[in-house]
C-alpha cells in the first residue's frame, strides 16, 4: 500500500507492484506536475511522524488512455526515483495470473486513509473494508446507467443496503482478493469512482486490473517482479 502526497498533502493512494513502479490510478496524476508527487511506503498511521517510512518521488507517470468524462481506463503506473527495498513491512502486490477472471461474487478488501463518511476528514490511519465484487450486468442495474459501466470497470460493494465502501482519499488504491492456489493476496481493482460513500443502489467503481495485464507488463519492463 502507497501513499500519495502532493505539496505535501495527503490525496491517493497506490499500490507497489515490484520493486520501481506503483499503481494507481490515472485521475490522480491527470493534470498534476508528477514531480511533486511523494510516495510513502510501509505506513500505517501517516499521521504518527515518530517512523521515519520509506519515501520516493516521481520521475516519469504512465497513464492509459483515460477519459476524464467517463472515467473509462483509470489507470496510471508511476516509476519512481529509486527502487523500493522489499522487506518485512513492503511488499508488492501479486497481479492476477488468469486474464479472463471476471471475480464475481468474490470478497475482496479495499484499503486506504480516505475518509469514513461521506463528508468526513481523511483518516489517519489505514482502513480497510470487506466488499463483494458483482458482475457488471448486475451492476449496470443498479442506479448508474448502463452506458456508466464500462468493461474495463468492476463494481464491488452492497447495491441493496449501501453500508460498506471505499470514499473520498481513496483513490488509486487497491481492490484485492485471496487467491485458493497460493493464500497470497493478488490486485484485481483500483480505486476509481462512485456516486457518494456506501449509498444504496451506488456500489463503488474500480478499474478491472485483468484488463491491463499486458500494458502493465509492457511499460514495467526495467523492473524486478519479486516471485519470492
Amino acid at each position: 500500500m502507497a501513499r500519495l502526497t502532493y505539496f505535501k498533502r495527503f490525496y491517493c493512494g497506490g499500490m507497489l507492484i515490484n520493486d520501481r513502479y506503483v499503481l494507481t490510478a490515472a485521475h490522480c496524476v491527470k493534470g498534476f506536475m508528477w514531480f511533486m508527487i511523494k510516495v510513502t511506503f510501509g505506513e500505517h498511521n501517516r499521521c504518527n511522524s515518530t517512523t521515519r517510512p520509506e519515501t520516493r518521488f516521481v520521475l516519469r507517470a504512465i497513464s492509459h488512455k483515460f477519459t476524464l468524462s467517463t472515467f473509462d481506463n483509470d489507470i496510471a503506473l508511476l516509476r519512481l526515483n529509486e527502487r523500493v527495498p522489499i522487506t518485512d513491512a513492503i511488499k508488492p502486490i501479486c497481479l492476477p495470473s488468469i486474464k479472463d477472471n471476471l471475480y464475481v461474487g468474490v470478497q475482496a478488501l479495499a484499503a486506504g486513509w480516505g475518509s469514513l463518511t461521506e463528508e468526513g476528514k481523511v483518516s489517519c490511519t489505514l482502513q480497510e473494508v470487506e466488499v463483494p465484487v458483482m458482475s457488471n450486468q448486475e451492476c449496470r442495474k443498479t442506479k448508474y446507467t448502463a452506458s456508466m459501466i464500462s468493461d474495463n470497470m468492476l463494481c464491488a460493494g452492497y447495491p441493496q443496503t449501501g453500508a460498506k465502501d471505499s470514499c473520498q482519499g481513496d483513490s488509486g488504491g487497491p481492490l484485492i482478493t485471496e487467491r485458493k492456489f497460493d493464500k497470497r493476496y493478488e490486485l484485481i481493482g483500483v480505486v476509481s469512482w462512485g456516486n457518494g460513500c456506501a449509498r444504496p443502489g451506488y456500489p463503488g467503481v474500480y478499474t478491472r486490473v485483468t484488463n491491463y495485464l499486458d500494458w502493465i507488463r509492457e511499460n514495467t519492463q526495467d523492473a524486478c517482479y519479486c516471485t519470492e
